[in-house]
Order: C-alpha cells, then sequence, then structure tokens
C-alpha cells in the first residue's frame, strides 16, 4: 500500500511501531517499508571499542560538528531471571546474544547502537553495596519512584525496524538478523519495563497531540525536542574521555543515570512568550540580545553561556526575576569541562510527552553536581524567583523515575561481579 493511502506519514508511523513494540510493530515496519539495507558489524569484534559508551564517533554530525543522536530509542530494563547470583553458564549466554547483535549491524546511527548498564540492586544480589550509590530524589520538590531493576538495555538507531528486531532477537522472537544467526537473553534476563522515544527535527511536532502539549499543536516543525529548542551542543556536553572511569576493576565504563520526566507544555507555549521561553531555557541575555533563531540551530557549537550569562546568574535572579536553565547548568563544570554526557530522548509513553534523560558520567556524583546546579536554589532563596516559577524550566517538568547504573567496558559487560 502506498503512503497516500495509509494515512500516516511514514517517521510518524515508525515511531507509533517503536513505543508499541512487539513482533506485530516490527511485521508493520516490514510491510510499509521493508528493512533497510545496513551493513553487518565486523566479524572480528575485537575492532570494537572496548568502552560500550562510545558512541561518537559512530553518530553523524551537523554542519557544526555537534553529534546528531540517533532517531529511535529504547530502554529495556531487566532482572535476572535466576535467583542468588548469575551462574557462569548465563554469563556466557548473555555475551553470545550481545556479539550476536554486533555481528548483525553495523555500529552506527544508521546500524546499531547499545549498552548494557547494571543497578545498585544487581551488585546487591553479591553483597556489595559500595559498586555505585542508590537513586534518590535530587531536589526538594520531587518525590519519583526508584528504578531498582537489575539492568537497563540502551537501543538505538535511525531506522525503526533495528531497534525492534534487536529487542525481538534479545528476547527470543528472531533468531536471524541481517543473515547473521541471533541468539536471545532468555534463561538469564526476563523484561520488565519497557521505555521508548525518538529525537529529531520534526518527530516532536508529529507526535504533540499527547497530554501536557497544546491542542494548538505548538511544537515547531524544526524542533527535535518538544520544548521547542535543539540540545546536546558539542562545547556544554562532556567528552566521552571525561566521563570514562580511570581506575578501578571497570575501568574503561561509566556511569548511567536514567530519569523519566513528564512534560507540562500549557504554560510554555499558552501563556509564556517566545523572548520568555528563550529566557528561560537558555539565559536571559539571549533573550533580550535576540541571540536564538528559531531552534538554535544559529548558536552553532554551543550555546553561548558566556560570564554574562554564568557569572550574572544571581544578578538576573534579583533584578529580571527569572534566570536560564543552561545558564544554571553551566556552572557545574571542572576545568572547564561539562560533567555530563547527555543522551536524553522525549516520549509519548503512557500517552503524555515526556523525557527519558539518560546522562553518563564517570561518577553518579558528577550528575548529582549538575543536578544541584540545575535545581537553583540558592538562587531561589535570594530572590523572587521561586523554588520551580521562573527558574529555568523546572516548573514544566514532573520527575517521576530515577535509576542509576553501572555501564562497563565491554570485556565485563555480561553479568559482572562486583571485583571482576
Amino acid at each position: 500500500m502506498s503512503e497516500s493511502t495509509r494515512g500516516v506519514p511514514r517517521r510518524e508511523f515508525m515511531k507509533a511501531a517503536v513505543a508499541i513494540g512487539g513482533s506485530a510493530a516490527l511485521s508493520a515496519c516490514l510491510d510499509r517499508g521493508g528493512m533497510p539495507d545496513v551493513p553487518k558489524g565486523p566479524s572480528d569484534l575485537s575492532k570494537l571499542p572496548e568502552r560500550q559508551h562510545a558512541w561518537n564517533r559512530f553518530l553523524e554530525t551537523d554542519d557544526h560538528g555537534n553529534n546528531v543522536a540517533a532517531r529511535h530509542q529504547v530502554l529495556l530494563y531487566l532482572n535476572y531471571a535466576g535467583n542468588g547470583t548469575p551462574s557462569e553458564s548465563d554469563r556466557k549466554s548473555v555475551e553470545k546474544a550481545l556479539r550476536s547483535l554486533e555481528r548483525a549491524y553495523r555500529r552506527s546511527n544508521d546500524g546499531l547502537l547499545f549498552s548494557v548498564g547494571y543497578s545498585p540492586s544487581y551488585f546487591g544480589r553479591f553483597g556489595a553495596d559500595d559498586v555505585l550509590p542508590k537513586p534518590k530524589a535530587l531536589a526538594p520538590f520531587e518525590d519519583p519512584k526508584l528504578d531498582e531493576q537489575d539492568a537497563v538495555v540502551h537501543l538505538a538507531s535511525d531506522h525503526a525496524q533495528l531497534v525492534l528486531a534487536a529487542e525481538e532477537a534479545l528476547f527470543g522472537e528472531r533468531d536471524e538478523l541481517n543473515g547473521v544467526s541471533v541468539t536471545g537473553l532468555s534463561g538469564a534476563f526476563e523484561r520488565v519495563d519497557r521505555r521508548t522515544g525518538f529525537v529529531g527535527d520534526g518527530l516532536p511536532a508529529d507526535h504533540q497531540d499527547v497530554s501536557g502539549i497544546p491542542d494548538s499543536k505548538p511544537v515547531p516543525e524544526e524542533s527535535p525536542l518538544y520544548m521547542g529548542f535543539k540540545s546536546g551542543f558539542k562545547k556544554n556536553q562532556a567528552s566521552e574521555d571525561r566521563v570514562t572511569i580511570r581506575e578501578g576493576p571497570f575501568a574503561g565504563g561509566t556511569t548511567q543515570h536514567v530519569s523519566r520526566i513528564q512534560l507540562h507544555l500549557d504554560q510554555w507555549y499558552e501563556q509564556d512568550s517566545r523572548d520568555q521561553r528563550v529566557a528561560k531555557m537558555f539565559c536571559p541575555v539571549h533573550a533580550a540580545e535576540n541571540r536564538v533563531e528559531g531552534a538554535g540551530d544559529n548558536l552553532g557549537d554551543s550555546s553561548g553561556m558566556g560570564d554574562e550569562c554564568v557569572g550574572r546568574a544571581e544578578e538576573h535572579a534579583r533584578e529580571r526575576g527569572m534566570v536560564g536553565h543552561s545558564q544554571k547548568s553551566a556552572a557545574a563544570r571542572e576545568d572547564d569541562s561539562p560533567l555530563i554526557l547527555r543522551r536524553d530522548f522525549d516520549s509519548t509513553d503512557g500517552g503524555e510527552a515526556g523525557l527519558h534523560f539518560v546522562a553518563v558520567q564517570r561518577d553518579v556524583a558528577d550528575f548529582e553536581k549538575t543536578r544541584e546546579a540545575m535545581n537553583g536554589t540558592d538562587l531561589a532563596g535570594n530572590s523572587s524567583v521561586g523554588q520551580r516559577v521562573n527558574n529555568g524550566i523546572l516548573q514544566y517538568m514532573t520527575v517521576e523515575r530515577r535509576g542509576n547504573f553501572l555501564v562497563p567496558p565491554r570485556s565485563l559487560r555480561s553479568l559482572p561481579t562486583p571485583n571482576p
């Protein structure tokens, strides 16, 4: 059937299929557009990076050198299927399954990117409580549910068919991908939750008929995210070297924080002016000087948080009654480098506009320090800025879930022990 007879644009159809998941959704994708012709991964897997989180070199970049995230994303939350600590046979079967994915699709946004992380609860199976801190509320106005599943698998690709097929393979519902024999995680892991999303120009506009977005359909077509602006500027992201663990049993790995955030954008679009949105997302100076065009592509590779923004946050709070999100978060730096590498994406899970905030960092404390800066609690205490109102974009978000995970190097990614 042609696209016109089906009535749903292709990119909207593919996003919906990922959100639904399962063999029926994959079959519909294949019926709609077939399986994309994607090169296989290397036969010699030693050619792949040891860092699971080494994604940047495999992503496309825009005209300014910013990495462009893969369009379709899935988070699979898993529990170990056995009792007690994992067996060696389970460890081998998990590694076999992950290696089969790597052979099936090349590592890229045009192929498949994935990582596996483990929670404090997982390491608690070994009686180890010092590998990774447990998740917790990170602001006085938060009351999130805490994710304590054993593991999370993050899948990402520009092709909806690939993330769906990879998920099916991991759970034993396909035995072949891209001409490569694959095995699943059956017997070692049970899937207990599934969260999905998307990022990229046009996708949020295509999917704004959900709770949390006004009926006026205000999300700009050129925006890669629901709030109307781009993020992930190269100079506002930590490098993969910066977020890599340097010493200890998991050197070469990283830590990952994943939040599920509900968005409330009625006031954002229906009451706030364009200048107010720019001021709250970036900095009041950006609004006053008309620095941001459209979604912010004109800013290049940096959100432009110079001293006139970062160094004057308290002054702006007192005199303008408003501070910007980027203005606050830019204060969380060491050696002039951001502390976290963001890999977040929007979502319509549960019929709500949401954001899955995925960040990798060397230590969970780096994320907590960044979040503390985003909270702007000190600014609220010394000005007319509220704890959430006019305090960046806090009033438009509710953190529903938080989870911390250790993402080991590839050689230790399959059911690791605390001291491998």
